[in-house]
């Protein structure tokens, strides 16, 4: 799996609308905390947070005091559990105000019911405590019968039952049912039975397990309270750590520097080290224990078990060993827990923790690290890897160190969306820069900014260093290659790129993803901002000259060398700008003998002008391996004169009119993308390009004929026409292209046909849509998955397509020729018809039996729709003018229903809408709220009395809400929405409501928009509350129904 998860940073001037939005989210977010938490009115009792006691014991001293009890105390002791004793409160008629706080202070109550427990009456008053608070306040009861049988302390029979009998005498009756209650109901829980272990202490240390487990699970994460995000990392990485299995584990935390792991290990380290009988923590085992260059292998591995033992084993002194088998002699026969933190190499593992083997039962061996081949290359699979956090948890990590509370001060919103914005959500920077803000104003803070996205932090730039040192010296070249050039850009293309400057290029790749330096995600090479910036960095030192360093991307810098004849250098392999003006000087690139990677374009779409060139231009390198100029302002490519190590040309909007001038060696060729080249009228130049696998000629509208040549590329996977207005053919010789998978066409307006007998094997995507002259069905493959028809002049579609195994997708709306429906295999997932002449729907529809997406949305001839796959999960029939007839019920509860604008309904269709579960919104025209809402309500408002207390207190209701617009017109745009948030209120208190929002699409009057809620209720009486944010819109009517889902 890949390291990072970053979203793509947005625009600056995009910064403040979009924390607003973050900042709402999450200020929403802590009102439901808020709202749902302990001290809220409507939360129920629970324990104390800070708790007296973990374990209460409640016992006869006679029985257990001395075998028994002290038995169990000092194995609790030995795993830091806190038992109450009373050897100190003196024993009278009652048990006091004392006792009973101990007792509502302690997490865990253990009954040890003993033959003459009932003779108590000071034991039996403890357990009637005890099973109130278990009621009340959740707390955890665990019975121990201690030479007793459950049944006889549940039906107070037998010996137990006479003791209990004696005890009750001259008691009131009122007492005797307490005990007797309180008796019973702790005999119904599961605990330990004596008689079910041979061996006592067996039984003592199984009892003494499941109260350390049932601490750490329930314990609140007070030391959790001030890492944002922390209780969520404890959560997930339970099923890793499994503490309920008596095998001996190894656990691996895996992420990028300053992402949280030592955190998140320490705060384990914290809640579970009282579990186990030794337990150790060594901090950053890379910066302590790194061997020096003069010592061999094993004296190395000594020292480092040298020091893991004294530290695990509490010896002042270290621990002297000659030879590597000590741990195992040592440590086979104890449970323990240990953390090596900050692992980077191997032989660390083998040294310390070489095989599960070396350590007793139950033990946990918990390993963080960057490097996630030392991991695997030490066997171990259960590895936690650690994410960034949300963006909410990045704003609240910030701000807790720079403000002292999770939220920004007043008029600091966006400064603080500008720093989390320049850390990317990494923790370690997150602490750094909150720390350097803290105590600042807002001026000092804007003086500051620029500053710091110049360079990095000192204590942030350390601690990256120190990992980027450890590379070899290909790789740390390969880590710059990315930060300056190849930050998210496709693996395969960064691959290529470099395949003559690394042989194993691909490989090294996954060595950097290995030691958390980039991912490898969605095809993608991702690097974090921060690293990104410390590669720059490191560039930047190489030289005070930019013209003498590997990589020019400042864009000052680069204008400062383009506008200098002289500037650059053979040092250069690579330039990039992006900007609206610069200068370039006709023999710029003549002193860059070696660059090999070079893009320039404009900061914003549309700077055709950013580029002025004086006079002509000097030939570029013929190392270039990858050109890409957005508005090339020239005609030819005579400035390329050797491409033939070209790999990727891309020209956006360029004034090409052709490549070159006849041929040109293009074998390395792969990317082509000229879209937008309006003045593009011959290609012909790329005959010799035989490995190209994509050809983009988006919006080339001068462009007439594709030359025959074109068969040549035959690794051709992509090929993309649309919007080639004057296109009015296609060569036969594409049948060549057997590896094509993607032949787009779309808005080809004055293509009629294309090449008959040819079978494109591995086409499976063909874009026709608004091919308005196209009047035959292609058959150009069999292969085909997705087909797009849209806007043709296609009459039929043949029977012939029902033999295509592999099509998924077909879409045919504003077919205006086509009027009947297509028969289709049962492959089919989507079929979209809108707009067409079809008049009816054949009942076969209902075999197709993988259907999911049904769209008949214009289709005005439609009269009724027959029964319709159980697997359809969206229908939309909006504007179906007459359909009058469902002969059909929706089976899937999951299922989206769009029926506006169908205003001839009958009575029974529209009934089945309404009835019909589903998990999105259910649009349907009515003017007025039906009887099957039986709760109603004018305006956006409605009370809702129930005749008892809900059963369960989860509830669901469907519900109904009828929009006018204020201006009495119909308010609708283009692509308008409306936004309905909904909750629910009882005894005046805010419940969560599941979903709290719906987003209506088209918002229309005269149409009622019917959709689910859950909440967790316990009252009778709820207000249920809906609004719009839209000023256009209000809400006219709305209603709600219960339904009994038990």
């Amino acid at each position: 799996m890949d390291l990072y998860l970053l979203l793509v940073i947005v625009a600056t001037l995009l910064c403040s609308r979009i924390f607003s939005f973050v900042y709402a989210k999450f200020k929403v977010q802590e009102n439901k905390i808020i709202a749902s938490s302990p001290s809220s009115p409507s939360s129920k009792s629970t324990l104390p947070r800070n708790c007296i006691h973990d374990v209460f014991p409640s016992f006869h001293g006679a029985d257990v005091r001395k075998s028994f009890l002290s038995h169990l105390l000092k194995e609790c002791r030995s795993k830091g559990i806190n038992l109450f004793i009373d050897n100190e409160i003196t024993r009278g008629e009652f048990i006091g105000p004392e006792l009973k706080k101990s007792i509502k202070g302690s997490r865990i109550a253990i009954v040890l019911l003993s033959k003459r427990y009932a003779s108590s009456s000071w034991c039996l008053d403890e357990l009637v405590e005890i099973m109130k608070c278990k009621e009340e306040l959740g707390q955890t009861v665990m019975p121990v019968f201690y030479e007793v049988d459950p049944s006889d302390v549940k039906k107070q029979a037998g010996d137990f039952g006479k003791v209990f009998k004696k005890t009750c005498k001259g008691k009131t009756n009122e007492v005797i049912v307490k005990w007797s209650q309180a008796l019973a109901k702790v005999a119904t829980l599961a605990g330990y039975h004596s008689k079910n272990w041979d061996n006592e202490a067996k039984m003592i240390e199984d009892v003494s397990t499941e109260v350390a487990n049932k601490l750490f699970n329930s314990t609140p994460p007070r030391d959790l309270d001030e890492f944002i995000g922390m209780e969520a990392h404890m959560e997930k990485i339970s099923p890793v750590l499994r503490t309920d299995l008596d095998e001996v584990r190894m656990i691996g935390i895996w992420g990028p520097a300053g992402i949280g792991k030592t955190t998140i290990a320490r705060c384990l380290f914290n809640q579970l080290s009282h579990t186990f009988q030794y337990s150790v923590f060594m901090m950053n085992v890379k910066a302590m224990y790194t061997p020096p260059i003069c010592s061999d292998d094993y004296n190395v591995k000594l020292h480092l078990q040298q020091k893991l033992l004294s530290q695990l084993l509490n010896q002042k002194e270290d621990l002297e060993i000659s030879h590597l088998g000590v741990a195992q002699e040592r440590l086979k026969d104890k449970k323990v827990l240990v953390v090596l933190d900050n692992v980077d190499r191997l032989v660390q593992l083998e040294a310390m923790a070489k095989e599960t083997g070396w350590f007793g039962h139950g033990s946990r061996i918990i390993i963080t690290t960057q490097d996630r081949k030392i991991l695997k290359a030490h066997g171990i699979t259960d590895i936690y890897k650690v994410y960034f956090p949300s963006d909410c948890e990045a704003i609240q990590m910030f701000c807790m160190y720079a403000f002292g509370k999770k939220s920004p001060e007043d008029g600091f919103e966006k400064l603080v969306w500008e720093v989390t914005r320049l850390v990317g959500k990494l923790p370690l920077g997150l602490r750094v820069m909150g720390s350097h803000f803290r105590g600042m104003s807002k001026q000092e803070w804007e003086n500051e900014l620029p500053e710091l996205w110049r360079c990095l932090d000192g204590e942030i730039e350390s601690i990256l260093m120190f990992s980027y040192n450890a590379l070899s010296q290909e790789n740390k070249d390969l880590f710059l290659h990315i930060a300056c050039f190849f930050n998210y850009v496709m693996i395969e293309k960064v691959a290529e790129y470099l395949s003559k400057r690394f042989s194993d290029a691909r490989q090294r790749l996954n060595v950097l993803a290995e030691k958390s330096f980039i991912s490898l995600k969605s095809e993608l090479v991702i690097m974090h901002d921060l690293l990104v910036q410390l590669g720059r960095d490191i560039v930047r030192k190489q030289s005070s000259e930019p013209g003498q360093r590997q990589f020019l991307v400042d864009k000052r810098e680069t204008c400062e060398v383009l506008s200098d004849d002289a500037a650059g250098s053979g040092s250069v392999i690579g330039v990039m700008f992006r900007g609206n003006k610069i200068n370039v000087s006709e023999r710029a690139f003549e002193g860059m003998s070696n660059l090999q990677f070079l893009r320039l374009g404009p900061e914003i779409d549309g700077g055709g002008d950013a580029f002025h060139l004086y006079g002509g231009q000097s030939n570029l390198s013929r190392k270039l391996r990858l050109l890409n100029w957005r508005f090339f302002p020239m005609t030819c490519l005579n400035c390329i004169p050797n491409p033939e190590l070209l790999v990727e040309l891309s020209m956006h909007d360029s004034k090409l009119e052709k490549l070159w001038e006849g041929t040109k060696p293009l074998t390395n060729l792969k990317w082509v993308d000229l879209s937008d080249s309006e003045n593009l009228k011959d290609v012909s130049s790329l005959s010799t390009a035989t490995s190209l696998q994509e050809l983009n000629l988006t919006g080339c509208s001068s462009l007439v004929r594709v030359p025959s040549s074109i068969g040549n590329a035959t690794n051709l996977k992509c090929l993309d026409f649309r919007r080639c207005s004057s296109l009015v053919e296609l060569p036969a010789s594409i049948g060549n292209l057997h590896k094509l998978q993607s032949l787009i066409l779309r808005e080809c307006c004055k293509l009629e046909v294309l090449p008959v007998n040819i079978n494109l094997k591995s086409l499976s995507e063909l874009d026709l849509t608004d091919c308005s002259l196209m009047q035959c069905f292609p058959e150009i493959s069999t292969n085909i998955e997705s087909m797009y028809l849209t806007g043709t002049a296609i009459k039929q579609v043949p029977s012939s397509i029902s033999l295509w195994p592999r099509l998924d997708e077909l879409h045919l709306s504003y077919s205006e020729n086509l009027k009947e429906f297509p028969h289709v295999l049962d492959t089919m997932t989507v079929l979209v018809m809108s707009n067409t002449e079809i008049q009816e729907i054949p009942p076969w529809i209902n075999r197709i039996s993988r259907l999911r997406r049904l769209v008949l949305t214009g289709c005005k001839k439609l009269l009724s729709l027959p029964q319709l796959p159980s697997s359809l999960s969206q229908l939309d029939a909006e504007d179906c003018e007459s359909l009058e007839r469902l002969d059909c019920s929706f089976l899937n509860q999951k299922i989206s229903l769009n029926f506006a604008k169908c205003f001839k309904l009958n009575k029974e269709a529209r009934d089945v809408i309404i009835q019909t579960w589903t998990n999105d919104v259910t649009i349907l025209p009515g003017k007025e709220m039906p009887n099957y809402f039986n709760y109603q309500g004018n305006g956006g408002s409605l009370v809702m009395k129930l005749n008892e207390r809900p059963s369960s207190s989860s509830m669901t209701w469907k519900a109904c809400i009828l929009l006018v617009s204020k201006d009495e017109v119909e308010a609708a745009g283009i692509g308008q929405t409306v936004r309905v948030h909904h909750g629910i209120k009882q005894n005046s208190l805010d419940v969560p409501c599941r979903p709290s929002l719906h987003i209506l699409f088209p918002p229309l009057t005269e149409h009622m928009y019917i959709f689910e809620l859950e909440a967790d209720v316990t009252s009778d009486e709820l207000c249920f509350e809906f609004r719009v944010n839209e000023k256009e819109w209000m809400i006219k009517e709305c209603g709600v129904h219960y339904v009994n889902t038990s």
